[in-house]
């Protein structure tokens, strides 16, 4: 009897342990008393009236969040009232840990929240969504050990009339673990990718289809680092230049200064857990998805994500997350997306930003299949 409880007691700690592993996100235990201090920093009318939301003139910058720790942000809300077209690619989302000079988070405010296509639509996942009325939401945890400050810059040629916010940040009364990562974003674009060639008429044809690409030198990148830390996913839009499906390029993984990636995929649709060019239509989860699927011609729009929540990729010295454009870069589309990964600091600085009209999706006069004049 003893024995048969000792096993019981076995199973049941380890369907424990595999509940704690599954769990896609660490929330608080909600069992146990909890030791931090909750606060919000929020638009809210410093009257008690009900004009809750800041106006950010053409040029100038809004600072949501400027707070010392330690601390962690938990939950990022934002709703925009703007008239100017493609103001999710003209507003620009930066975030700051520990006083740093060069932001730790730098992406035109619809890219961070998968909208990399410049337009509203609704999707859900474990850490980004994008609700009814154009509610923008994030649930990365976000922890800092000194100071946390979260910038709004309108880059646009009109004002942002209502920029309404909440950000849910805790303070902790101890000092944050000394090996503890800090949350980072960075927006990449091709506008367009630059295929080798433009001499095919299909994904099939053999010019394309026979070409390889072991080292992933020509690969579209999302992110690069240095230093240690772990990538936890991308989201990421496309405006095809070219008719065809465009996802027939793979995913390419290289750790800690590889030459060749010791990580790679089988196609685009394949690394966004996806199958068959989405061919089932739209679909959005937890951890990946393809909430926007266009057809197969030139001027259809996707866009993607997935969260390697459930196996991060560690790196202790270098990382480099890439995908192809087509089989061997063989297309020419328009892609924009953001990475987001943890890591210590100090991190490298980004590439800059493009210039705002050069973030406006547009077809690209590339050549190659479907493709005509360039649309404005």
């Amino acid at each position: 009897m003893k024995a048969r409880l000792f096993v019981v007691a076995l199973l049941a700690a380890g369907f424990a342990a595999m509940a704690v592993a599954q769990r896609p996100t660490d929330w608080p235990d909600v069992t146990q008393q909890q030791n931090y201090v909750l606060h919000r920093a929020s638009s809210t009318d410093p009257t008690g009236a009900n004009a809750d939301f800041r106006r950010i003139e053409p040029g100038a910058t809004l600072t949501a969040l400027d707070v010392d720790g330690p601390g962690e942000v938990s939950h990022l809300w934002f709703t925009i009232a703007s008239g100017e077209p493609y103001h999710l690619k003209r507003i620009v989302l930066r975030i700051y840990w520990d006083g740093e000079q060069s932001p730790s988070v730098e992406t035109p405010i619809g890219d961070f929240f998968g909208l990399g296509l410049g337009e509203y639509y609704r999707w859900q996942s474990e850490m980004l969504s994008v609700g009814s009325d154009k509610s923008l939401n994030s649930f990365f945890p976000m922890p800092f050990r000194h100071h946390a400050r979260i910038t709004i810059t309108n880059e646009g040629k009109q004002p942002v009339h209502s920029f309404y916010y909440n950000i849910d940040y805790r303070t902790y009364a101890h000092e944050l673990p000394r090996d503890t990562l800090y949350f980072h974003a960075e927006y990449r674009q091709a506008q367009p990718n630059r295929g080798w060639t433009n001499k095919w008429t299909g994904n099939g044809d053999p010019l394309v289809n026979g070409k390889t690409n072991l080292d992933g030198k020509d690969n579209y990148v999302w992110m690069e680092a240095k230093g240690h830390g772990q990538y936890v996913g991308v989201t990421m839009s496309v405006l095809q230049n070219q008719d065809g499906w465009w996802g027939e390029g793979d995913d390419m993984f290289f750790v800690d200064d590889e030459k060749t990636p010791s990580i790679v995929g089988t196609g685009s649709e394949d690394y966004f857990l996806g199958a068959w060019g989405f061919s089932g239509g739209p679909f959005s989860y937890q951890l990946y998805g393809a909430p926007v699927v266009g057809g197969d011609v030139a001027g259809s729009r996707s866009s993607v994500y997935r969260f390697h929540l459930d196996s991060p990729i560690p790196f202790t010295k270098s990382f480099k997350a890439t995908i192809e454009y087509g089989n061997a870069n063989h297309r020419s589309d328009n892609f924009y997306s953001v990475a987001y990964w943890y890591q210590a600091e100090p991190h490298e600085a980004f590439p800059p930003l493009p210039p705002v009209e050069a973030r406006l999706p547009a077809l690209q006069d590339v050549g190659g299949p479907g493709n005509g004049a360039p649309a404005k």
